[in-house]
């Protein structure tokens, strides 16, 4: 199954989502349940901030670009496009609850809180998720990602 960036955006070279950007860290997100974009991703040792531990700044990018993604559909379906617009991040909050151990995958859930004519404001959460399959909550992000007009630098990066 393609994810949002592997349909809409294959030639991003974007160092979180970015399809064709070979050291980015390639997250895919998925059309979830009840309006939730999941993704999920494997972290390396170069991810970590300390032994066994993600750092926080990889953690930012993958909500980060997670969220976007999930603005990006939101929009496009409140529209009726066939495709999303191209979105940037207006802000992004994020908030380390625990750390996250870097020998665990890692689940990203995302959904629109409130959508307008060209910007959506998204909460998303940040998991590491157990052998098990039990997830803990690590991290958290609310932030406002807006569609860039023609003349922007963005306008058409997905293309």
């Amino acid at each position: 199954m393609k994810s949002l960036q592997e349909t809409y955006a294959p030639n991003s070279i974007c160092f979180g989502c970015g399809p064709k950007n070979e050291k980015g860290l390639r997250i895919r997100s998925m059309i979830g349940e009840a309006g939730e974009v999941v993704a999920e991703f494997m972290p390396e040792k170069h991810h970590e901030a300390f032994p066994g531990m993600i750092n926080g700044g990889i953690i930012g990018s993958l909500l980060d670009c997670h969220s976007n993604w999930t603005a990006a559909y939101a929009l496009m379906k409140q529209a009726g496009l066939d495709a999303p617009p191209c979105t940037v991040t207006a802000d992004f909050h994020v908030k380390l609850r625990a750390p996250t151990p870097s020998a665990q995958k890692i689940r990203l859930r995302a959904k629109p809180v409130s959508i307008e004519a060209d910007r959506a404001k998204i909460e998303a959460q940040c998991f590491s998720v157990g052998a098990d399959g039990t997830e803990k909550l690590t991290a958290t992000c609310s932030g406002t990602f807006v569609a860039v007009k023609e003349g922007h630098p963005a306008y058409h990066r997905w293309g």
